[in-house]
């Protein structure tokens, strides 16, 4: 099972820099192993404010006890407090591996259908999103999509140049023309020990 871990860094105030930097080593260390046995497939950077020190990764484990495990291995987790949110397979899911290039963004989508909604149209429109995520992927944009908890919810990660062309790829989507769909948008930067820029 995959999970999205959002994971945020407080170092004590007075904590000695060369203490920092061998946390740091080791953390680096320790996820390159993580990555070689399979737990730790992604691991980026969101937007952050001055002084911010936060992550966020994309797990691997066989359940939330082996996840935790996991998480309680690496070092940096004596200063570290970790928000874990389970991520189910998703129909329209392409699975496709990271790319060198383009920028990646993360979106979280929340649908909600209006009462009445005629099912034909239901259809219909979920049978065009399914046929768009199929040409975004193909294009090389769409990598990856996975179901949040929570009623409609889905998490994608994808690649665009800019925000622009990001913004345009969730306009085009039918569950958006429809108005049925909420979109959250993150932009995300490397990590330097991101499994992806190691292998």
């Amino acid at each position: 099972m995959d999970y999205l871990v959002t994971m945020t860094t407080h170092v004590p105030a007075g904590t000695p820099e060369q203490a920092v930097d061998d946390i740091r080593a080791r953390e680096a260390a320790h996820s390159r192993e993580l990555a070689d046995a399979g737990h730790l497939l992604r691991l980026w950077r969101p937007p952050l404010k001055p002084g911010e020190w936060r992550s966020l990764g994309l797990f691997a484990a066989d359940d939330a006890a082996q996840l935790e495990q996991v998480l309680a291995s690496m070092p940096l987790r004596i200063w570290r407090t970790d928000e874990v949110t389970p991520l189910s397979p998703h129909p329209n899911d392409p699975g496709l591996p990271p790319r060198p290039g383009a920028a990646e963004f993360l979106t979280t989508f929340t649908i909600i259908i209006p009462a009445g909604t005629p099912a034909g149209a239901v259809r219909d429109t979920e049978a065009a999103e399914a046929e768009r995520a199929k040409e975004l992927a193909g294009q090389g944009n769409l990598l990856r999509l996975w179901k949040l908890p929570g009623e409609g919810r889905a998490l994608g990660l994808w690649r665009a140049e800019d925000d622009a062309e990001m913004a345009a790829m969730v306009a085009s989507l039918p569950l958006e023309s429809a108005a049925w769909m909420t979109t959250a948008t993150t932009p995300l930067t490397k990590h330097p020990s991101d499994p992806a820029s190691l292998s």
